[in-house]
């Protein structure tokens, strides 16, 4: 059963990023006592939930994206496979680079065991020591101990002796999982990695007038500005079009947009271009979670680091791709004749069905995602993601289906695109799908 502060923090999570709170109000909702929801919320600031600002109170944030590890440590193999550790706790913040299994003589051994790699091992004393005096790590299957020289040796070297119930097979599949899912990883790229910092940020005070900004507008050559006031909090934001007109002497705090859309350096990229394509905006003020101002982040900002993503390679397949890799373009119809718009087929695999023995819903969605993506690219709209996809499965889709897709544009705009996705299996329409796409196009 829930306890009173899990089911206040439960409430602070679901009330939306900026509302404001207090122990009393906190209180009073939950009929709860103050001291309970002080401590509630002092541990509701602690995990990120919640953040107290100066003169303005306790609210609601968004919690901070945590980003992937980038080299996988011994610390977390000790994690993946529940061990413990032996020996050379001091090396255990060390890069895991490979891992050899010592099922072979030494001499043999010896040509693989490099420094920085991990060898797994039994109860072969000579084989643990070989390890560590070349530089690598041990790990110790099937709950075996080491010896007392072999402790003092990891130690002197710093190189982790670490300790597991599990047997070889499958301590090697982990860790070769974890070392797989950390090369297909990708860095979660955040706005902090790419906006304008404040020292390179133009912007307007409250107390300044539309003087300033034309001033302003002349020496930088742009037209929006962030508006900040005595504190550096943002407040507004000034386009040309909100100046147009308007005598020098009027104050920027007279004609601004008040309460503009903002971001914060933990979002990701991908977030902020949803909120720039949908109501959009060509310029975004970076606020800190008091709301003064770190800086801004543009379209342009944004278009190109979404490109690099989208270039940046990968080692190894996702899931996504195995699923995309069956796709084929299709260049004839059902009765070969050559096609005059773009189709495409897809071939059912034993992986891809549920328990039924029918196309699992997920992938159905996948490979329609991806079909749209291609005629997006193939209608020279590169910058489009997926917003919506509607799916209507008319009839069961067995393993080893044969299936045709064909895509048909709706609508093609600057912002936006509509598709519509049909899939057939022998002439008989088995799906239909509505998709809708986010295009972001340079202004």
């Amino acid at each position: 059963m829930a306890t009173k502060h899990d089911l206040i923090l439960s409430h602070i999570e679901s009330l939306q990023v900026g509302e404001k709170i207090s122990v009393r109000g906190i209180a009073k909702t939950l009929d709860v006592s103050e001291g309970t929801a002080y401590r509630a919320i002092k541990d509701a600031e602690n995990t990120g939930l919640v953040s107290t600002i100066q003169r303005v109170g306790t609210i609601r944030i968004e919690r901070k994206l945590k980003k992937n590890i980038e080299q996988l440590t011994f610390a977390e193999v000790v994690r993946i496979i529940d061990g413990d550790v032996l020996g050379g706790a001091n090396g255990l913040q060390k890069d895991l680079n490979k891992f050899v299994i010592g099922a072979m003589t030494l001499e043999a051994m010896q040509r693989y065991v490099t420094p920085g790699s991990l060898m797994i091992v039994g109860n072969r004393l000579d084989a643990q020591e070989l390890a560590l005096k070349d530089g690598a790590a041990v790990l110790l299957t099937g709950g075996f101990d080491t010896s007392q020289a072999n402790q003092e040796l990891a130690d002197q070297l710093e190189l982790p002796i670490l300790r597991t119930s599990y047997d070889t097979f499958t301590v090697a599949s982990m860790i070769n999982r974890a070392m797989r899912d950390q090369l297909i990883k990708k860095d979660i790229l955040l706005v902090g990695d790419i906006y304008m910092s404040l020292e390179k940020t133009r912007y307007l005070t409250t107390a300044d007038s539309i003087k300033d900004y034309r001033a302003l507008s002349e020496a930088s050559q742009h037209s929006r500005y962030p508006v900040v006031n005595k504190n550096r909090r943002v407040v507004g934001i000034v386009t040309a079009k909100d100046v147009l007109g308007k005598p020098d002497t009027q104050l920027i705090e007279r004609v601004m947009t008040r309460e503009p859309r903002r971001v914060k350096k933990e979002m990701s990229v991908a977030s902020a271009s949803h909120q720039m394509i949908w109501d959009g905006l060509e310029v975004m003020p970076v606020v800190a979670d008091d709301l003064s101002l770190l800086g801004i982040v543009t379209r342009q900002d944004v278009m190109k680091a979404m490109q690099l993503v989208q270039r940046q390679p990968q080692v190894t397949d996702t899931i996504s791709d195995q699923i995309t890799g069956e796709i084929q373009s299709a260049e004839q119809d059902f009765e070969g004749n050559k096609l005059a718009a773009p189709q495409f087929s897809f071939s059912v695999t034993p992986q891809m069905v549920d328990e039924l023995g029918t196309i699992s819903f997920g992938v159905l969605n996948e490979v329609i995602a991806n079909v749209t993506k291609r005629v997006m690219v193939a209608n020279n709209r590169r910058n489009a993601w997926i917003e919506q996809v509607n799916l209507h499965y008319f009839h069961l889709i067995q393993l080893e289906s044969q299936l045709q897709l064909q895509p048909q544009i709706l609508e093609l705009g600057r912002r936006s695109a509509k598709l519509e996705v049909n899939v057939f299996i022998e002439n008989s329409l088995v799906a239909k799908a509505i998709v809708v796409c986010q295009v972001m196009e340079r202004p």
